[in-house]
């Protein structure tokens, strides 16, 4: 197996350049975070009752966090859209928000082509590309993102300017809760980067047990779409098979599939995602699965999050997961950064146009 305290194999394994993104995270999301905070948005907007957020892949899961934290409020209601059209309920009090990192994502501009033809409210966050030719030609405002790498690396843009905005707009009042989240992502880089060693890295301990095996995320409360971040991410910077599963949901269904087939038993790894602020139902549940799993002779591992509120907790696991979806690809001695599938993908696609 590659040995992960090696810092060699960082420079033969990682031409792209993922570390470093990795290690700029912290940074980026503080200046993203000043960014938004300095883009004024249109006074008519503060009427809104909903917000759509219209993207793919990394560009639409900053939408999904802002969903979580947003839960407990009256309004507005958060909708991702990860689709080519534009959902039916938007109306004059709708503000979408078309998040296309390249700009040419098909399915965000082929919604938001729709969202033009409405009078809802319209925002787009992209690097550049037709998304802003599209709202540049429309006067929509934009908010433009100058970080380069690759849309999932590139988090901090996809979410801290929502965050933002939120609370610009007197949804959300999380200024003190991002200071305590960019404490606690300095303080994980120190914990988690590539020259501590495994004896005292947990995402590189947690790397070489997922190697090898299927990875399967479980998730609950705001951490469901953090779930989902660690699949998508096992999957781009891994090249790997992930999936993840939602308490409590999966304890409906999913714990009844352990059995078969048996000789899969050892290839999977279960990772339970847990927080302080999920409800003690579901606490429980997590203890009671993880029962199950032994029954099954099923390994896993419960990862705790750091901080003391919901995005601080949220993102923590989301930056241990980027960490270990790193690492798992270095132990496949794979370039976590191109992801040649997708390439073809589009190619194919535009092919047919």
């Amino acid at each position: 197996m590659v040995n992960l305290d090696d810092p060699q194999v960082y420079r033969q394994l990682d031409p792209g350049g993922m570390l470093a993104q990795l290690h700029g995270f912290p940074e980026q999301c503080r200046a993203a975070w000043q960014k938004a905070k300095d883009f004024k948005l249109p006074r008519g907007y503060a009427g809104v009752d909903k917000v759509v957020i219209l993207g793919m892949g990394g560009s639409a899961i900053g939408g999904d966090f802002l969903r979580s934290l947003l839960l407990s409020n009256s309004k507005p209601i958060v909708f991702v859209a990860r689709d080519y059209d534009l959902p039916a309920f938007v109306d004059d009090k709708t503000l979408v928000i078309a998040s296309s990192y390249s700009g040419n994502t098909e399915e965000t501009l082929s919604a938001f082509g729709q969202a033009l033809k409405t009078g809802c409210k319209k925002l787009a966050i992209t690097t550049g590309g037709k998304l802003r030719e599209m709202a540049d030609e429309a006067k929509v405002p934009a908010f433009i993102v100058e970080h380069k790498s690759s849309p999932r690396a590139a988090l901090g843009y996809s979410l801290m300017p929502l965050i933002a905005f939120m609370q610009q707009l007197g949804f959300l009042k999380k200024a003190g809760e991002v200071e305590e989240m960019l404490a606690v992502l300095e303080n994980a880089l120190d914990e988690l980067r590539e020259t501590v060693a495994t004896g005292s890295n947990q995402a590189k301990q947690l790397a070489r047990k997922l190697h090898g095996r299927i990875a399967v995320i479980y998730g609950a409360g705001t951490l469901s779409d953090v779930a989902r971040r660690w699949k998508t991410q096992i999957n781009e910077n891994s090249k790997a098979w992930a999936f993840y599963e939602v308490f409590p949901e999966l304890n409906h269904n999913a714990v009844v599939g352990y059995r078969f087939p048996q000789e899969l038993a050892s290839k999977m790894f279960v990772v339970i995602l847990r927080c302080p602020s999920l409800h003690l139902r579901t606490q429980l549940r997590h203890q009671i699965t993880g029962e199950l799993l032994e029954q099954s002779d099923i390994a896993y591992q419960v990862i705790d999050a750091s901080g003391r509120d919901a995005l601080s907790q949220m993102i923590s696991l989301v930056f241990l997961g980027d960490w270990v979806s790193y690492y798992l690809a270095v132990l496949y001695q794979t370039d976590p950064t191109p992801v040649k599938p997708i390439d073809y993908l589009k190619k194919r696609l535009s092919e047919s146009k």
